[in-house]
Parts: structure tokens; sequence; C-alpha cells
């Protein structure tokens, strides 16, 4: 079953495909790695987290059950359907307007990255209207190498294999990225859009949308805890 696609993207494989190409059978099998370790060393004990693409709740449950409060946004319903524990709401990331703040906002899954610009400032301003004066927006960025270091893949330790099979220039700044996952009962395929950004262009989005990076989370650079530009002028060097 495949709703109305986004331009560019694409999924195969048995049950629901999402509009952006993702197959929610395959996200419901899909195991958490590192991600809670990393929010949950950046951010309050016990904060209210509004995790933007949520999906089916791979991380969201996760975060459930080490204390914090986690409202869920994702465009799918079927994805929703997954989730347990949380509260959910379910539209476009980029319509999001709540009429409230959280301490966390959580913008994961590289969708700081989606191929049309409008989109990403749609993104960000979502970010931007729902953090708290003093909260913070952890962002998830593609590694520098990863849209040169392909093909690739790993093997999961739960048996499965993830593939990046391809990320090829489509115009405009923007890749076309063909990723397989192979089970041994079933194999999904996902084609997307996006576009790479360099630091520098990072950050420069960021400030477009009144945001600045407070630091970079990880050595690679993927995870990004952002504040406010104010909050971050304020800040004692």
């Amino acid at each position: 079953m495949k709703p109305n696609m986004r331009e560019g993207h694409e999924g195969t494989g048995p049950g629901a495909i999402t509009p952006d190409g993702c197959a929610v059978e395959l996200y419901a099998r899909l195991r958490v790695r590192d991600e809670p370790e990393i929010i949950a060393a950046a951010v309050p004990p016990g904060a209210h987290i509004l995790e933007l693409g949520c999906g089916t709740g791979r991380v969201t449950h996760a975060l459930l059950e080490r204390g914090f409060t986690v409202t869920a946004v994702d465009e799918s319903a079927q994805m929703l359907e997954r989730v347990r524990g949380a509260r959910t709401i379910c539209g476009p990331i980029e319509e999001l307007d709540l009429d409230e703040t959280f301490d966390v906002v959580m913008l994961a899954s590289f969708l700081v990255h989606t191929g049309d610009p409008e989109v990403r400032r749609a993104l960000l301003r979502a970010c931007a209207r729902h953090v708290a004066k003093d909260g913070q927006v952890l962002i998830q960025r593609e590694g520098e190498d990863w849209h040169t270091n392909v093909p690739r893949e790993r093997v999961d330790p739960a048996g499965y294999t993830v593939r990046i099979v391809s990320s090829e220039p489509v115009g405009q700044g923007v890749n076309a990225v063909h990723a397989e996952y192979v089970f041994p009962d079933a194999i999904w395929t996902q084609t997307f859009r996006s576009r790479p950004l360099t630091k520098e262009e990072f950050e420069a989005a960021l400030a477009e949308e009144g945001l600045a990076v407070d630091e970079y989370l990880t050595e690679d650079r993927v995870w990004v805890r952002v504040v406010r530009e104010e909050a971050a002028r304020t800040q004692t060097p």
C-alpha cells in the first residue's frame, strides 16, 4: 500500500510504505543503536522531549524507559500505531504548530538533509517554534563521508544487513540515495533525496531560523545540540 509519495522518494517491500519511502514493517524491526545514550547524556533528566519523525517508536520507547516524557510526531498514522506510552500527533512536521514549547526538540534520522531547502527551513522553523527559551534542539546530521563512502554495508547484531547501495547527484546539490535492508525472510528498499551539507552550510541553515550550535556531541559531529541564537549569545565563554 503506497500513499502519495514525496518527489524522488520510493520504497518497496512487504507492508505499508510512507510518503518518504519508509516501510512501516521494516522500521518496526530495526534495532535501536546508540541514540538513547547520546540523547540521555545531552539533556536534563526527565525532560519533556518533542520527537519529530518518530516512526514506529524505535527511539521513543528507549527514551520512555529512561524516564523521559515524549510527545511523538509522525506524518504516518501506520507508524504511530506502533508507538506505545507516548503522546502521539499525526501530521507533517513542517506544518506542526502545537502552541506549546518543550525542554528538548529532537530532529533525528538525517531529516535536516531533506533535498528541498524550503522543507528544511520549515523543519527548522518547527524546531525553533517548539523549543523552550532555555531549551535545546538535538539534530542528527549525516556523517561527512556519508555520500562518498558508497557502496557500504553493515551487519546488525540482530542478524539483518543494511546497505547504502548508491548516492547519485540529481542536480542542484541533491543526491538520490538508494538503500537496502535485507532480513532472512524479507527485503526492503528505500530511495530518497538528500542534500549534503558541510558544517558551514549546516550552521548557516540554523542561523536562518534563529538557531545556533551549542555543541557537537559526538566526535564525528553527527549529533548536535542546538539552542536559540539569543541563548548562545548570553552563554559565558
